[in-house]
């Protein structure tokens, strides 16, 4: 077992090893553009770079931990973005037990599965670094006998650079801190007591799935019979996007129904990260003894509401054209959080925070209002110019990449591009207007230009973020750019993760741990005890249940 490491004596990066983040703002420009090129490279090049297909030549073993009666294990996923929500919620699942608000006890997890999206905003050795490991390590920094093991599933973010970071962190069985990696995949299967399983898919940017992996876990479902019960967990809760895309649940139905099914086993539970919130939706499922469909996004990104869910999804599709899919299934919005009437009050914060978490964004609007108001006022007596033709044009390029780009494009996403460049050119025309009445605007150039970029560009700035606020609170009830209303105000609060127990009786049930506030006040703690976390919150931190606890599936595979 290795010595333990020094603890820090402060928070300086000499001492904690790593370079604590804010949180990425993920609507300044030059991130924005970094970022999109990167994505746009991952899924022209993703099938080249798919490392999936390499992964056949390592070890593709099945993890043991079925001995005991009684397991404790924990799930969190999108969870490398800033120091404070990310190191919040680690330093919650390290504890050896985590008392609740009610006084209810948690045991901690002897396994913690982390189900995609590790880092933000791509995946690179330093990002991971910073972003991940540091705070996990700080969170659990020494190994011991009761260390938990530590399995991890990779989200799109993961993806980025073809995998490479991510299987050089995760698959070379190295401890990080107290946690112990074992898997040599992207994807993994763990045999739990009571004949449960956990299979982790890796669905690399929503494609296919390889070859390599079918043949992984149709090894494994050699082993299964009707008393077997899954836990699946794709990188992405799919049944909730096929109201936007109906192919989205192709690859899960065809794993289940080619790789399970067969076998006569059971997916009492499906299970996801990605979107940034929980979310929980139960139905009957195929075999008519209930399967509850769970979304757990909480563990450090930025908060995503759940007042655009609908209030029920059915899966597979009817609109899927995929043959020889499985009948569809109905499954009813049970539980969410933070709850819907909360999202939509945490939504009007937009207002505020946007501006203030992306200075870079408002500056890049000032310049384009400032410039095409210039356009309107150097023009005064015929408007259609090549200079407010050019304006316009920017204008309508930048609102159709915003909204569709970034988006699902479909129809609703084109008609809501048109429209939000509207109130972008009205509002240069209008600043037109009260710029030329103003004394200021008769200076002779280059000072009346300069002053235009000084006092007129911050102002209009502001003003146009919050047009772009209003477009936002609009258009996410069309369910048209709810990602970036949220991205835009980078919400700490509200994470959430879950802590799962299969009791002695073979029932498995789930505890949604919820976090309302993160710590933002910090101290290092150079006389803690061994194994115990470096860094600590100046004030408590406060975990309760996102709702009540679900039963999955009760003794003997009954239905809960």
């Amino acid at each position: 077992m290795p010595e333990p490491a020094a603890r820090p004596r402060d928070l300086s990066p000499a001492e904690i090893g790593f370079v604590r983040q804010r949180p990425v703002p993920w609507l300044n420009p030059g991130l924005l553009a970094g970022t999109a090129v990167r994505v746009l490279l991952a899924y022209l090049f993703g099938g080249y770079m798919d490392k999936r297909e390499l992964q056949a030549a390592l070890p593709d073993r099945t993890f043991d931990h079925s001995a005991a009666d009684e397991l404790w294990f924990d799930y969190t996923a999108d969870l490398g973005d800033g120091f404070d929500a990310t190191y919040s919620v680690a330093s919650l699942l390290a504890r050896p037990e985590l008392m609740l608000d009610d006084g209810r006890l948690l045991p901690r997890g002897e396994l913690l599965v982390l189900g995609g999206d590790q880092v933000y905003p791509t995946a690179s050795s330093p990002a991971y670094e910073n972003r991940w490991k540091g705070p996990y390590y700080a969170a659990l920094p020494d190994v011991a006998a009761d260390s938990p093991s530590l399995y991890a599933l990779p989200g799109n973010h993961d993806w980025y650079d073809g995998l490479t970071a991510f299987l050089r962190l995760f698959a070379q069985g190295d401890t990080i801190g107290g946690w112990r990696t074992r898997q040599a995949r992207s994807y993994f299967a763990l045999e739990l007591p009571h004949r449960w399983w956990v299979f982790a898919v890796d669905i690399q940017l929503s494609s296919y799935i390889d070859e390599p992996q079918l043949d992984y876990f149709g090894r494994v479902a050699e082993r299964l019979t009707p008393e077997d019960r899954i836990v699946l967990v794709p990188a992405q809760p799919s049944w909730v996007k096929t109201h936007d895309r109906p192919d989205a649940y192709d690859s899960v139905d065809y794993f289940i129904r080619t790789v399970i099914e067969p076998t006569g086993a059971r997916v009492p539970l499906l299970l996801a990260g990605d979107m940034h919130h929980y979310a929980r939706y139960t139905g009957d499922g195929p075999d008519g003894r209930g399967r509850q469909l769970l979304t757990c996004g909480g563990g450090g990104a930025y908060l995503v509401g759940t007042d655009h869910l609908p209030d029920a999804v059915a899966v597979p599709p009817e609109e899927t054209i995929t043959r020889r899919s499985s009948t569809p299934q109905r499954y009813e919005l049970a539980g969410a959080y933070p709850s819907r009437p909360a999202s939509r009050r945490l939504g009007w914060q937009v207002f505020a925070r946007l501006p203030r978490r992306n200075p870079g964004f408002v500056w890049l609007l000032g310049l384009m209002q400032t410039l095409l108001m210039l356009a309107f006022v150097t023009s005064p007596d015929h408007l259609i110019t090549p200079a407010t033709v050019t304006g316009v044009t920017a204008v309508l390029v930048g609102t159709a990449v915003f909204t569709l780009v970034l988006g699902v494009r479909n129809r609703k996403h084109i008609v809501a591009a048109l429209a939000h460049a509207v109130p972008h050119v009205a509002l240069a025309a209008g600043g037109a207007v009260a710029w030329s009445a103003l004394p200021l605007s008769d200076l002779a150039n280059p000072w009346a230009t300069l002053l235009a970029f000084a006092v007129y560009g911050p102002v209009i700035g502001v003003l146009d973020s919050w047009v772009v606020g209003a477009y936002l609170l609009v258009a996410r009830h069309f369910d048209v750019n709810v990602n970036e209303l949220y991205a835009g105000m980078g919400i700490e609060d509200h994470k959430s993760f879950l802590r799962f127990h299969i009791g002695r009786d073979g029932s498995l049930t789930v505890y949604p741990v919820a976090v309302d506030r993160v710590a933002h006040d910090w101290r290092a703690d150079p006389g803690g005890a061994p194994g115990t976390p470096w860094i600590v919150p100046a004030d408590p931190l406060h975990a309760t249940l996102a709702e009540p606890p679900v039963l999955v599936d009760g003794p003997g595979g009954r239905a809960g």
